[in-house]
C-alpha cells in the first residue's frame, strides 16, 4: 500500500487538506458535496487562472458537455455560500464575465 503524498492548499481564512478530503475556513470545518468539493479543488489549484465551465465541467464531472451552464453556476453558488466570508460579494472565487471562474488569491479571505 502507498501512502499518498499530503497535499494542503492554504489561502488566508481557508485550509483545504487533500488527504483527508477536509475543508477549514476559519479553523471551522466546513461540509461540501463531492461536487462542491472537486470544483473547489480545481479552481484553487489553478489560482488566477481562468477556467471555462466546459473544463470546469469536464474535470469534475468528468465528461463532455455543450450545456453545463447552469450546471457548474449552481455548483459555484453553493460554494461560494459555504466558504465566502460574504457570497454576494465573493473574494475567493471570481466570476469572469462570458469566459467563466478563476479562484483570486490576492483577495482571498478578505
Amino acid at each position: 500500500m502507498q501512502v499518498a503524498p499530503v497535499s494542503i492548499l492554504s489561502f488566508p481564512g481557508l485550509k483545504i487538506i487533500q488527504h483527508q478530503r477536509r475543508v477549514l475556513q476559519d479553523g471551522k470545518e466546513i461540509s461540501l458535496t463531492r461536487l462542491e468539493y472537486s470544483t473547489l479543488v480545481l479552481l484553487a489549484s489553478n489560482p488566477g487562472i481562468v477556467l471555462t465551465r466546459k473544463q470546469i465541467f469536464e474535470a469534475v464531472w468528468n465528461m463532455d458537455s455543450d450545456s453545463c451552464q447552469f450546471s457548474i453556476s449552481t455548483v459555484i453558488c453553493n460554494l461560494r455560500k459555504k466558504i465566502e466570508p460574504d457570497s454576494k460579494k465573493p473574494t475567493y472565487i471570481k466570476t469572469v464575465l462570458g469566459v467563466g471562474y478563476k479562484f483570486d488569491i490576492k483577495n482571498a479571505g478578505e
